[in-house]
This record gives structure tokens, sequence and C-alpha cells, in this order.
């Protein structure tokens, strides 16, 4: 005789979400109290969360930018609607589709690996435009976010010469776009797999590092230097040598917080070390353009809340192509 077994259901009060115990702990799904809404707050049912680099190390506790609970709910970039209202709230209404990211103290309060979320209304959330998919939706928040900044933070770049180093993921995809739209001529960085969807977005030239020298080959096609660098994945030794491609007057660009400003300057080069001041009106713009079609999308890979643990804990740090987005 067989004994069926049946999976264990759920309360109706309880949620799942991606947690971890302690700074480097591994990630594993968790059931928690689904939240209720307090003054000021709404309650987000998740449809889809965005993942980013900056998960894992949060997750890591190499970088604490805020105070942290623990158990820490990971994620920052979602989308979803609005379930229920707290009081006094008047932003938003029940139904609402909104997209966000919500690092917010205390880290792990917030987290949008998780099949709900409540948060204060004044925090970053913005409408989904008309037509724009909550998956797509979800990709954009912190790599599109990150992106339009850079290139603002760059202008005026027409007939300007910017390289980007690491444009096959995420933030990379869409400043390359951002870059183009604004007059810029981009080199783009990026491997084999993806130089046609670079020449697809504008960029004017490709460079694969695995098969030749970054250095040597923009020194070969641009002796005078380049007016700027956008580099999103090199560590501090990597970002110096390929700053030096940087022509005097230019501008130096890092996400990773590894500019020597200083010896830069002494160069005459502007090093920025580059961080996102998230708000909701950058989110609007950003999914504006999206729905819009002036930019799109990177490929976006999409997994289940259970294949997240074991996405976050592979030994891959720093994906090369495109989003990955959890969907619920």
């Amino acid at each position: 005789m067989c004994e069926h077994r049946t999976k264990p259901q759920l309360k109706e009060a309880d949620l799942r979400a991606i947690t971890v115990t302690e700074y480097g702990a591994t990630p594993a799904i968790a059931e928690m109290p689904t939240p209720e809404p307090g003054p000021g707050q709404v309650l987000l049912r998740m449809r889809a969360a965005g993942m980013n680099p900056m998960d894992r190390t949060l997750a890591s506790g190499d970088w604490k930018p805020m105070p942290a609970t623990f158990p820490m709910v990971l994620g920052a970039d979602g989308a979803g609607v609005v379930e229920k209202l707290g009081d006094g709230t008047s932003m938003f209404s029940v139904g609402d589709d909104l997209v966000y990211q919500l690092l917010i103290p205390p880290l792990g309060s917030a987290g949008t690996y998780a099949e709900y979320v409540a948060v204060a209304e004044d925090a970053p959330l913005a409408r989904v435009p008309s037509g724009l998919d909550d998956v797509v939706a979800a990709s954009l928040p912190t790599a599109g976010g990150a992106a339009l900044s850079l290139v603002e933070l760059l202008e005026p770049l027409t007939d300007k010469t910017v390289l980007i180093i690491g444009a096959g993921g995420g933030v990379g995809s869409f400043a390359t776009q951002f870059a183009v739209i604004a007059g810029g001529n981009v080199i783009a960085n990026v491997r084999a797999p993806d130089v046609e969807r670079m020449r697809a977005y504008g960029a004017t030239e490709t460079i694969d590092h695995t098969t030749v020298s970054i250095i040597d080959t923009v020194r070969q096609a641009h002796p005078d230097g380049v007016d700027a660098l956008v580099d999103v994945v090199s560590d501090a030794a990597a970002f110096a040598s390929l700053a030096s491609l940087v022509r005097k007057g230019g501008t130096a660009v890092t996400t990773r917080y590894v500019a020597d400003q200083d010896a830069l300057g002494a160069t005459g080069i502007t090093g920025v070390n580059f961080a996102l001041q998230p708000s909701s009106e950058l989110f609007e713009r950003v999914a504006e353009a999206v729905a819009e079609g002036r930019i799109v999308a990177p490929p976006i890979t999409r997994i289940s809340l259970e294949e997240a643990p074991a996405v976050l804990s592979s030994p891959q740090t720093r994906p090369t192509s495109g989003k990955t987005v959890i969907t619920f």
C-alpha cells in the first residue's frame, strides 16, 4: 500500500520569504507572519522581485549601509499591487500597481524576496505605467535608476566617447542605452554573446575582455583618450588602470566605490564613487522610458522563489549578462 504524503500547507497568515538568520548565513526559504500595514503604510503583494549583485553583498555583511534586523528578508527591487492600506494613507489606492526599491532601515525589514511587504507610502514607490509587464518593471529600479543617474551625471554627452565596463549586465545595459540617447558614442565591454545586443542598443564599438586587452584596444582606437569611463565591475586596481584611458578633463565613475579621487584628480580626471539616490520620480522616469519603447530591458531570466536560494548561493558572484527576476 502506497503512502501518500501531502505538502504541508502554510497557514493563511503566513508568507514565504528568502532570509538569512545572520550575516554570512546561507539564504533559505522561511515562513513569516504576513505584516499588517501600520499608520501611513501600504501592504504590497509581490508579483516579482528583481535580483541584484548588491543583495548578496548585503546578506554577507560585507556592506552595512544601515542597521539590520534578523531574520533579514533579502531583496530590494520589486513590483506588486497594493493589497491593503494603513490608517491615514492617502497617496495610493488598493489595486494600484507599483514598482519600487526598498533598501530602507532597518535592512531586511522590507525585503522584496517575500510574498508580502508593508512599507511607508512615502518610500520610493512609483506607479507602473500602463502596458509594462510586472516582471520587466521589477528589473528596473536599481539597475535602471543607477544607469539613468550615471548618464545624467556625465551630461552633456553629445559626441563624447564613453567606455562602459560590464555593459552586458543590468546597469550596463541601461547605461549603454541612456548614453546613446544622450548623444554619446559608447564603447561597450561585453562578451561575444552580447555583442549583437549592444549594437542594437546603439553602441558604436564593443570589446570582449576575454579575447583582447581593453586598455590596448582602446588606446589604439582612441589615442587621445575617452571622455568618460563607467565601470560597474572592477576592483580598485583594475579601475585605476582603466581610468588611465580617460583624457584630462574627463570623468571616471565606479559603482563599486573603489575610485581614488585624489589620485585621479592629480592627473586631471574627475573620479566619482557613485551611490544611487532612490526616488519615486527617478523610478517613474525609468519605467516610462521602457513603457514608451525609448529603451528596452536586458534579457530577463525568470525563476521561482524556491529556486532563489540556489541562485544566491551560486559561486558565480556577478552575473555577466541581463537580469534575474523572482516571480510569485
